[in-house]
């Protein structure tokens, strides 16, 4: 890995894809990192495609990733997962949601939804396939998906694992935090255990 890890999250407009891109640029930070961030926001407010550009490492110079030089790449929703692949460069990763949600030209039955994406993707790189929804079911809350997410990639990142409670606790109001913490550790479960890749 270089000496700048390049994370780029995609997803959909509320999906929690800020938040996701201030707790990673929040624990590379505890971890003394220098960290440039970049947000793309599309039509967010519509279920747009947004996405979150996190650089980290002893010197960072620029925001944005290049094409095939992401890291890894943290797919909120399956159809961004494909739509962002070539960000990865050879030997990247892809942490992605079981989550499909229709774009508006499939939503108005002009494109069909592409079926499989996850096994397109698991062909071109290694893949750990995350069910956040059900797993945030579980825990009686859909808003913590996004850091089921997080803790599925943090097993993969080169950052401590020490780091991420103090960055959660940074990022989240303390009445959420104990419910973030947990959502955090199933997700750093899950990586080990749904790497198909």
């Amino acid at each position: 890995m270089s000496a700048v890890t390049n994370v780029l999250i995609a997803g959909v407009g509320g999906q929690g894809i800020i938040l996701a891109g201030k707790l990673i640029a929040g624990a590379a930070i505890a971890a003394g990192l220098g960290v440039k961030t970049s947000e793309i926001h599309g039509m967010a407010q519509r279920g747009g495609s947004v996405t979150t550009h996190v650089r980290f490492g002893a010197k960072v110079l620029a925001p944005v990733i290049d094409l095939k030089s992401a890291d890894f790449l943290l797919a909120f929703e399956k159809l961004e997962g494909l739509r962002y692949l070539d960000f990865l460069k050879p030997g990247g990763m892809v942490v992605l949601n079981n989550q499909a949600i229709d774009p508006m030209p499939v939503a108005v039955g002009a494109e069909n939804y592409p079926e499989n994406a996850e096994r397109i993707i698991a062909a071109r790189f290694p893949l750990v396939f995350v069910d956040a929804v059900s797993e945030a079911e579980k825990l009686s809350n859909l808003r913590v998906a996004n850091v089921i997410m997080i803790g599925a990639l943090a097993r993969l990142l080169p950052l401590p694992e020490a780091v991420w409670p103090e960055a959660i606790d940074a990022a989240v109001p303390s009445r959420f935090r104990e419910l973030n913490h947990r959502a955090f550790t199933r997700g750093f479960e899950l990586a080990q255990t749904s790497f198909t890749g």
